[in-house]
């Protein structure tokens, strides 16, 4: 991350520096569980990327409230910088009249195509946001953090950071002859400016230790490996000032109006100024340390190495953990407006539904690590694992107690080694995904749930209720039958709720009358205790969960 810079002049390097380093516990039920994406620019509309990173930490919030614990979802959107504020001028608006055209065009709608549950959406050009960043640049400029020097170097507008020559690479097509961003393929600028520097490189020490002692603070571990690595190599000070003679669209720094903060300073702090930072500390001291950071793997070091200095800088714990997620990938290459490879979320959800969305990319990836999206993987594990395995399943459980008991729920009798080996299974998939929700493995989390879902069909093929009910003498095995299948529907309703949340609501409602009360009530960690559906329940009818989709229609 070559944002990293040593700056040309003049400070002292203090070989010392006193930083406590804390020992990250992980959350415990009853306490808050506070999780972020990154916020992201507006200098385009959202992709499926993006919505990739939002659904990810919002199952991650819906599963830990589920727990019973004090959940809070963060996102937002990062509305300074260069970058916006030259998109701005090419579709010929300011940036304030730009960043608010596509927060409430395509951002905020944007959670609601992918049904996301947030308690907070900051936008860095808010008020809260931008006088409590100033409130943290003057408490560290006083305490000697913050130094001012000259720089010189070569400067990625769409990264919006300073580059390292291992950053760049041989431009081709116009750009021959030219170093062009690695990531963006787009020439550098080369800047020199007299700017403000942020002690980072005495942090290499401190860091180290911090991550020594808190192991699982970056995750996964290739990612740790590679932050590890990086701060090994040493740190250099880190500019964080633009002068307004360059551009003007940022927070002022608040001993220097002359001089705005770079926009990564500024915005690695929403974090905290939206949960009180600066201005309510009761809210800030619930909500802080972060329990998990949400981030893509190309700004991973952002928040791996400068936003905990900061911190300590600061004398404010690190969050616990920084989870890097990998890319989604289209045709080999990263999601991208530029290589006209990003889709549209939207292009998806209005075939398939959020449910779908939601589903498909967290358990078709494995998360931390790259995948491939394609529209005909997304069709067939929608046909096969919702429409036919979940949905399917619920409709014709459902479907047999109505068509075999008038809709009303019987009591079960004597249970069979066969059902309870549905149970056991329930139990196992509860435990097993709840642990692995706690190695934010989301993948393996659904994967465990859907050993529930293969039970339970090869359950009804083997016992055939069918065949049952033609004789009244196994009147009290079908119902036994069906009451278990029933039971095992309720346990995949809670499990499955933070994921396909709206296919959830539909199949408990006809489940259970309302008599288990409200399905966001229903503690996930003591949903395989069996015997919760209550006889004489009438069931209700259910719709077609997972309508299934013409093929041509998918593409």
């Amino acid at each position: 991350m070559s944002s990293i810079k040593r700056c040309l002049i003049t400070e002292p390097r203090i070989e010392t520096l006193s930083v406590k380093i804390v020992k990250m516990s992980t959350n415990l039920p009853g306490q808050s569980f506070y999780v972020t994406t990154p916020i992201f620019y507006v200098n385009d509309a959202p992709h499926i990327g993006h919505a990739y990173t939002e659904v990810a930490a919002d199952v991650l919030a819906r599963w830990h409230r589920q727990r019973g614990e004090d959940s809070f979802l963060l996102t937002g959107t990062d509305e300074h910088g260069e970058k916006v504020l030259r998109t701005a001028a090419a579709n010929k608006t300011s940036a304030q009249e730009w960043t608010d055209k596509l927060v409430h065009d395509a951002w905020l709608p944007l959670l609601e195509t992918i049904d996301i549950d947030n308690q907070d959406f900051i936008r860095t050009t808010e008020p809260r946001h931008e006088a409590n960043v100033q409130k943290f640049m003057q408490k560290l400029y006083d305490a000697g953090f913050i130094y001012q020097g000259s720089f010189k170097g070569a400067y990625c507008v769409g990264c919006e950071e300073y580059k390292n020559k291992a950053d760049l690479v041989d431009g081709t097509g116009e750009f021959e002859g030219q170093d062009v961003c690695a990531i963006h393929s787009k020439p550098v600028e080369q800047l020199e400016e007299n700017n403000y520097f942020f002690k980072l490189s005495q942090f290499e020490e401190p860091l180290l230790n911090f991550f020594a002692e808190n192991p699982n603070f970056i995750q996964p571990e290739s990612a740790r490996n590679e932050v590890v690595a990086f701060v090994k190599r040493g740190l250099d000070d880190l500019s964080i000032s633009r002068s307004k003679e360059k551009f003007d669209w940022g927070i002022d720094i608040p001993w220097d109006d002359s001089h705005i903060t770079y926009v990564w300073f500024d915005a690695l702090l929403n974090y905290i100024t939206a949960i009180g930072y600066g201005q309510d500390d009761a809210e800030f001291n619930k909500r802080w340390p972060a329990t998990v950071q949400i981030v893509g793997k190309d700004i991973l070091r952002f928040h791996a190495v400068i936003w905990p200095a900061m911190l300590m800088a600061a004398d404010i714990k690190p969050p616990q953990q920084i989870f890097g997620h990998g890319w989604l990938l289209v045709g080999g290459e990263k999601m991208s407006k530029s290589k006209l490879t990003g889709i549209a979320p939207n292009q998806i959800t209005d075939i398939f539904g959020s449910d779908a969305f939601r589903y498909y990319f967290m358990k078709a990836i494995a998360f931390g690590q790259d995948g491939s999206f394609s529209w005909e993987d997304l069709s067939a594990r929608y046909h096969s694992e919702l429409a036919n395995g979940f949905g399917n399943l619920a409709s014709r459980t459902l479907a047999m107690v109505r068509r075999y008991f008038d809709g009303v729920l019987q009591a079960p009798g004597q249970y069979s080694d066969a059902d309870n080996q549905v149970i056991e299974v329930a139990r196992t998939a509860v435990v097993n995904a709840d642990r692995a929700i706690d190695e934010v493995a989301i993948h393996e989390a659904i994967a465990a749930t859907w050993t529930l879902v293969d039970e339970l069909n090869n359950f009804i093929t083997v016992q055939e209720p069918w065949v049952l009910a033609k004789d009244e003498a196994n009147r009290e095995r079908l119902a036994t039958v069906l009451y278990v299948a029933s039971e095992g529907l309720r346990v995949l309703s809670v499990l499955l709720n933070p994921v396909i949340p709206k296919a959830t609501g539909k199949l408990w409602a006809a489940l259970t009358e309302g008599k288990l009360g409200d399905l966001a009530d229903q503690r996930l960690t003591e949903s395989a205790n069996w015997d919760q559906l209550v006889e004489g329940t009438n069931i209700g009818e259910l719709a077609v969960l997972f309508p299934r989709i013409e093929t041509e229609s998918a593409q």
